[in-house]
């Protein structure tokens, strides 16, 4: 088993393929569209439809029958699935018109049309260059698309394609998300169809102003170096104007004064944008006029720390309340027209849907939990009950519900019809063939967050185990929760005979606005909180762990917290493995480093910065990094290593050519695992 988990990991995409995802309810209740792969194995991501009624399943686009298997993408969508984290091909992600009876979508550049309510018919439509999100209009009679960095609408009548906005240099676009949107702000879309299919509202990007940087492949000098426009820390971030664009060529701009657009909501009640400050101390929520671009204040959020982005958000009730998400009274609470309606001890995640006037919402007071509740007549009603991390949809009285936990495996999902009625969406997804070991506990003077995983084999108090911290630790993101999936790697270091530690630390979230802003100015916090839960988890297991033999191991913010770990805090950790860690956080983004640490020159970057401490490390220490990673670059790792070298210190580096930030190549992947294996074992003694 523990030999065979490495490659079967690499091969199911760390068990995510065969999954049921990206669910659309039609209005009316009667049928579920989703996307699954036809396998655990199996990397070609189909569209599938539910009937809800009968529980029938499906498949409505198998791109394998479109096309060849080997996908052609141009390079602006494979900027996209980087940001997007999305691991699969085929059907990755598809637009329905307001009644989803039609489907759009992207396969190699080319532009499809499904016709869902009806015989399923797929067929190609033409387009002017390889097609990026393509998106009905609300009534299905136009695709909008972006190609060349143009935004198109084609007829789908007369198959006329008219180009509604060209860019004017090669450093514009119009229709697309820029860098620091997608990767930082969740924000995936440059457009959005107005109710009436009439107008949209168009995202025009300048990239003109942003620091130009290259990508460079050195195991295949021939090639030359990709160009990037990367904004870092400090430096001048994608300039983005917003227009209102009609399909009969008026343009109205909407200007608007703070930095980030954060999103955009057009629907029957009318325009409105988020939009956030440089420093993300304020957001505003603004009311545009779309025949005049006029926009007036309906609210301002403002943190001396910083405001956070809630998906799902804004949203409105049928009768146009708004649906808000904002801190107060020490808990993140769902708020409705102007009132927070749920307790501060319910911390809300994300606003899902609006139904009429039931709002669908993930919430819970445990923080390694995720429920689905609703809103709606003033009364909160829990969806799901059992412990778990959920996610879901509503429409038309219908939820899908996805359920992970600790006592299943993979995700379950179960369609509820009104009355109670359920039908279940099938998961195809393969059996990892271990099952963790997860206990789940509060740990050390701050009560963390902790799981720790012990080898299958091992008798409690029998002997003492090599320890492995296997944190994340960064802000925004938790490794702790009620989901087998979370701690299926953790296992299997586990049963090489390690006692592994996964801590969530301070700036995670589920424990409200105080506990995640405690992280700011200063990153190394992170690893204050890994000692502290490395000294709570060896108190209650006084005779399981050794503490001579500590290793740790993460990636990008991971790597960048193992790094730290040995560089300062060699009498705890003796070895660690860092994969694609910041070294420099200059060197990182605007919108992620500047929220926590603040503009570069306010002084906050040096104490958590690496590279003043190469002359400290005295422990064995592997830096990983994939050479086409344009997210962290390699230049972190490299610029460490050079510190290192400069001080005499000796330390392992791993280059990985031609792999990004997600290293989804199977051999990379499974190979990856078992070399830091060896490394940890040589390094611990063990």
């Amino acid at each position: 088993m523990t030999e065979s988990f490495p490659r079967m990991q690499a091969r199911t995409r760390r068990f995510t393929l065969g999954v049921p995802r990206g669910f659309t309810i039609s209005p009316d209740g009667g049928r579920a569209i989703f996307l699954r792969t036809r396998s655990g194995t199996d990397p070609v991501t189909c569209l599938w439809e539910l009937d809800v009624a009968t529980g029938a399943e499906r498949i409505v686009v198998d791109p394998l029958g479109l096309g060849p298997a080997d996908e052609d993408l141009p390079p602006e969508e494979r900027a996209r699935r980087e940001r997007m984290r999305e691991a699969a091909g085929g059907v990755v992600a598809y637009a329905t018109d307001r009644e989803a009876r039609l489907a759009v979508f992207a396969l190699s550049g080319e532009l499809y049309l499904a016709d869902l309510a009806g015989e399923g018919r797929v067929r190609r439509l033409p387009a002017a260059g390889p097609v990026i999100d393509p998106r009905l209009d609300p009534a299905g009679s136009r695709v909008a698309y972006v190609t060349g960095g143009a935004l198109h609408v084609l007829d789908l009548a007369s198959e006329a394609d008219t180009v509604l906005a060209a860019p004017e240099g090669d450093q514009i676009s119009y229709g697309l998300a820029e860098f620091i949107a997608a990767e930082e702000m969740d924000r995936m879309r440059g457009y959005w169809w107005s109710p009436s299919g009439d107008r949209l509202l168009v995202a025009r990007v300048d990239e003109s102003p942003v620091a130009l940087w290259h990508i460079a492949d050195p195991a295949n000098p021939a090639r030359p170096a990709t160009p990037q426009r990367y904004p870092a820390a400090g430096t001048a971030n994608a300039e983005v104007t917003l227009f209102v664009i009609g399909l009969d060529g008026s343009r109205v701009a909407v200007p608007y004064e703070q930095e980030y657009l954060a999103t955009a909501l057009w629907d029957a009640h009318g325009l409105a944008l988020v939009t956030l400050s440089r420093d993300q101390r304020s957001m505003r929520l603004l009311a545009a006029d779309p025949a005049t671009g006029e926009t007036s204040l309906v609210r301002e959020d403002i943190d001396p720390a910083w405001i956070d982005i809630v998906p799902g958000v804004p949203a409105r009730l049928s009768d146009g309340t708004l649906v808000w998400v904002a801190d107060s009274g020490g808990g993140r609470r769902l708020v409705v027209g102007s009132e927070p309606v749920t307790p501060p001890s319910l911390q809300v995640r994300a606003v899902l849907d609006v139904d009429g006037d039931t709002v669908l919402f993930q919430a819970a007071a445990e923080p390694t939990e995720i429920h689905l509740w609703t809103y709606a007549a003033g009364s909160l009603s829990p969806v799901t009950t059992e412990p778990g991390v959920h996610a879901g949809r509503l429409s038309g009285g219908v939820t899908v519900v996805a359920r992970q936990s600790l006592d299943i495996e993979g995700t379950s999902v179960t369609v509820v019809r009104p009355g109670g009625t359920t039908a279940a969406i099938r998961s195809a997804a393969e059996r990892p063939g271990l099952e963790p070991r997860v206990s789940l506990m509060r740990a050390g003077a701050r009560g963390l967050s902790t799981a720790v995983l012990l080898p299958s084999w091992h008798v409690p108090g029998s002997a003492r185990l090599p320890v492995l911290m296997d944190p994340y630790g960064g802000p925004h993101a938790q490794r702790v929760l009620q989901a087998r999936r979370m701690f299926l790697e953790s296992q299997w270091w586990a049963e090489q005979g390690f006692a592994v530690v996964v801590a969530d630390g301070r700036g995670t979230p589920g424990r409200g606005p105080a506990f995640e802003r405690e992280m700011l100015h200063d990153f190394t916090l992170s690893l204050e909180d890994q000692v502290d839960a490395l000294q709570g988890v060896a108190a209650q297991y006084p005779d399981d762990l050794d503490l001579t033999k500590v290793a740790i191991r993460g990636w990008s913010f991971g790597g960048y917290l193992a790094a730290l770990a040995v560089l300062r805090r060699p009498d705890v950790f003796h070895a660690a493995v860092a994969g694609a860690p910041v070294t420099d956080w200059r060197l990182y983004d605007t919108c992620y480093t500047e929220r926590y640490l603040g503009h570069p020159d306010e002084g906050h970057y040096e104490a958590s910065s690496l590279l003043g401490d190469a002359e400290k490390l005295e422990r064995p220490l592997m830096l990983v990094h994939g050479l086409a990673d344009d997210n962290v670059v390699a230049a972190h790792t490299l610029r460490l290593s050079s510190a290192l070298l400069a001080a005499g210190r000796a330390h392992t580096v791993l280059p990985l050519s031609g792999v990004t930030h997600m290293t989804p190549q199977e051999v990379v992947a499974e190979n990856l695992l078992l070399l830091q294996l060896d490394f940890l074992r040589k390094s611990l003694q063990i």
